[in-house]
């Protein structure tokens, strides 16, 4: 049992938005075993509602964790099984290419790892800070960070929603993970860039202050929506509040 010195409350909500037809975003919320998903199926390729569906699916079947690592080494396993279910989907439609955008929340005792491939991000509000935890993996934000386009210039960049990284896209993907421990009040929201795209950091901070994880939720898709809705949007948010409950094992002590 994965206890932990917090009581969580969460919630998940997607939305097709005012534009497609199909929502290939999918999300997973277990605070049981303590991950949270959003994964976001490649747009414009085939099958991505199947790749995203994969990620979650592969999740369903996880045991409680013993430890931080356990915990980090069953999520790892289910998004690699899931990677080579896509891989084998895009060999018997021929080559096709298909891929997901995945991001996670891996919560044990009083630590986190967020760890993620692609344009979904993970935001932390602590206080009246709101921190951006993951890090793009598009061609836009390389470019960036190594000084050849300026903030403006990035904005309006024609090819900035190119990834440079999601599963199924390689037989080995490319994972980022930023670690720390949990403190009563957090706050972690987990989104598709179909949020993003629309809202931007300071806006979802504010959104998110002072709100439960469903009213969240709801105003944030409805922000997205009403300015236009580009593509699918999905958003998984978490909250943790004081609990008698402790445990001292954790993932900064076990990495």
């Amino acid at each position: 049992m994965n206890s932990r010195p917090f009581q969580i409350n969460s919630y998940s909500l997607s939305h097709v938005g005012c534009v497609r037809r199909l929502n290939e975003d999918r999300y997973y919320a277990d605070p049981k075993t303590g991950i949270w998903v959003v994964a976001d199926g490649m747009g414009g390729h085939d099958a991505g509602d199947l790749a995203s569906e994969a990620i979650v699916q592969g999740l369903r079947d996880l045991k409680d964790a013993t430890s931080a690592v356990s915990l980090d080494e069953q999520f790892r396993e289910r998004i690699l099984r899931a990677n080579a279910q896509i891989r084998q989907l895009s060999i018997d439609r021929g080559n096709v290419v298909i891929g997901s955008t995945v991001v996670g929340l891996l919560c044990f005792g009083d630590a986190y790892r967020c760890i993620w491939s692609g344009d979904s991000r993970a935001y932390l509000l602590r206080g009246d800070t709101l921190t951006q935890l993951s890090r793009d993996h598009t061609e836009v934000q390389d470019l960036f960070d190594r000084g050849m386009l300026t903030s403006e210039e990035a904005a309006n960049y024609p090819r900035k929603n190119v990834i440079t990284s999601a599963v199924g896209v390689s037989e080995n993907p490319h994972f980022d993970v930023a670690d720390g421990r949990v403190q009563t009040g957090d706050t972690f929201l987990l989104c598709s860039d179909g949020l993003t795209t629309h809202v931007s950091n300071p806006e979802i901070g504010e959104i998110m202050a002072g709100r439960r994880v469903r009213e969240m939720c709801e105003c944030l898709i409805e922000l997205a929506l009403d300015r236009g809705g580009t593509d699918n949007v999905t958003v998984n948010a978490v909250q943790f509040h004081a609990s008698k409950a402790t445990i001292p094992v954790n993932f900064l002590e076990q990495a």
